[in-house]
């Protein structure tokens, strides 16, 4: 299902926008696409980086910094666990010996050691990582998008810089939101302050099962040429006789984003970046036949379509422990082992090398993240709990100079030694390699200037 955070805004007759679009029956295909498309207006931006978009793969939960990037083979048991390391392609970087195809990648991956959030609960260290501003208050677990904490995420920033009109939007969260458990969506997911209009489009989907689709970017069967060229005539005559709503801004450019809505249903370009049938089976096979990793897929396929950036939300797996996340604070070495990392190093390096082979590494930034790390010590049920005192994060691709390690940490891998980076620096480092220095400004709904960063570019993995 395609689904936009929307509260429903309010006509100045007191109808709401949504009944509004559904009065008469009269849109396109019933309006479907275009009550997505409302309120959203194209802000004009401009590049000047080597990349052109970002995938942002997501490790929802938080992957453990011992098993991946930062393993210390020389510290006792209850801290190293039970999993040795592999020599890399990078020479003196060893990783986790469950990542043996991320390991042939390192040549292309600058790994951030040393990333700090202080903030050991995922929804608040969550927000943190998404906007780059840290949650008030820290240590916040099942937060509410409120006052203060408000601020745009990364996909909302972007498409207030690059949003077209005629185009996909330049913001894509696959294939659902991040929520705890009670289904408590974490805050930072959304435009916040800048607006309703600035919010990426969430799509729920499950890209892996036949005949896999879209709702909204679906042209019904029924629907031939004429009779949408006749909707569209009726929805016009509509418009012109509200002139009083119209003088609405939220009306007023309804119109605009109606057409924006049959631009994508008529073109080929929105619903052929969502045909996975026209991937092969051995490139489909190369990502694997399950829901996220078909996602990151679907993400490759997006940005070819020319997206800016697609946020890839791990998803939990029925049937695992731990519900399949990397919230491991149960039986941890036995859901690396079994599930989580075997999928995410296929994934991963599915995604690096099919962006190789089709010349779109080097400008297609792909940061692997997820909101902390883990504990140090193994808990009383063999697993690791939170840990926002110091974790790994990587980056590839879009500008970035592989073959690095910035950053360290003590014995122990928990806390910093050197090269602290803050979230707010990623995001800056990611809008300066899409070509948006930190200073950039963009507005909110009260024309109010917001600096899109105040973080410090990473000049040091460029």
């Amino acid at each position: 299902m395609l689904t936009l955070l929307d509260d429903g805004t309010r006509l100045c007759d007191g109808i709401s926008r949504r009944e509004w679009m559904r009065v008469g029956g009269l849109g396109l295909g019933g309006l479907t696409l275009s009550s997505l498309l409302a309120a959203r207006e194209a802000t004009a931006g401009r590049r000047v980086g080597k990349a052109k978009s970002v995938i942002f793969f997501g490790l929802t939960g938080g992957a453990p910094q011992h098993e991946t990037f930062d393993p210390k083979p020389t510290a006792p048991k209850q801290i190293r666990g039970e999993f040795g390391t592999i020599h890399s392609r990078t020479p003196g970087l060893d990783v986790g010996e469950l990542m043996p195809k991320t390991a042939k990648w390192t040549h292309k991956l600058a790994v951030l050691r040393a990333v700090v959030t202080g903030d050991n609960s995922h929804s608040s260290s969550g927000y943190q990582m998404m906007t780059g501003v840290p949650h008030q208050p820290l240590n916040r677990e099942s937060a509410l998008a409120k006052a203060p904490n408000l601020w745009p995420n990364t996909g909302a920033i972007t498409r207030a810089l690059r949003d077209r009109p005629g185009q996909l939007p330049a913001a894509i969260v696959l294939p659902e939101h991040i929520w705890n458990d009670g289904n408590f969506p974490w805050p930072g997911q959304d435009a916040g302050f800048l607006g309703r209009s600035r919010d990426p489009w969430l799509i729920h989907c499950d890209p892996h099962k036949d005949q896999f689709h879209v709702p909204g970017l679906q042209q019904s069967k029924h629907l031939t040429p004429v009779r949408m060229q006749r909707r569209q005539s009726l929805l016009a005559q509509m418009n012109r006789t509200l002139d009083g709503l119209l003088q609405s801004s939220v009306v007023g450019t309804y119109d605009i984003h109606a057409q924006k809505a049959m631009d994508l249903l008529s073109g080929r370009e929105g619903r052929s970046a969502f045909d996975l049938s026209r991937e092969s089976n051995k490139t489909r096979d190369r990502y694997g036949r399950y829901r996220y990793a078909q996602s990151v897929l679907l993400a490759r396929r997006l940005v070819e379509a020319g997206v800016s950036l697609v946020q890839v939300n791990w998803t939990r797996v029925k049937g695992f422990e731990n519900q399949g996340g990397w919230d491991t604070h149960k039986k941890h070495n036995e859901s690396l082992k079994k599930m989580l990392m075997p999928r995410m190093d296929q994934a991963f390096t599915a995604l690096l090398s099919d962006l190789e082979e089709r010349n779109l590494l080097d400008e297609t930034l792909v940061v692997w993240a997820g909101e902390f790390g883990h504990t140090p010590k193994f808990n009383r049920n063999a697993g690791r709990d939170h840990w926002g005192n110091t974790f790994s994060v990587a980056l590839a691709g879009g500008g970035i100079r592989g073959g690095i390690v910035h950053g360290s940490t003590d014995k122990h891998a928990a806390y910093p030694v050197d090269g602290i980076v803050r979230p707010k620096d990623i995001l800056a480092t990611v809008f300066h390699c899409l070509g948006y220095p930190p200073e950039t400004e963009v507005h909110d709904p009260l024309g109010r200037p917001v600096q899109i960063s105040r973080g410090r570019v990473l000049h040091e993995i460029l």
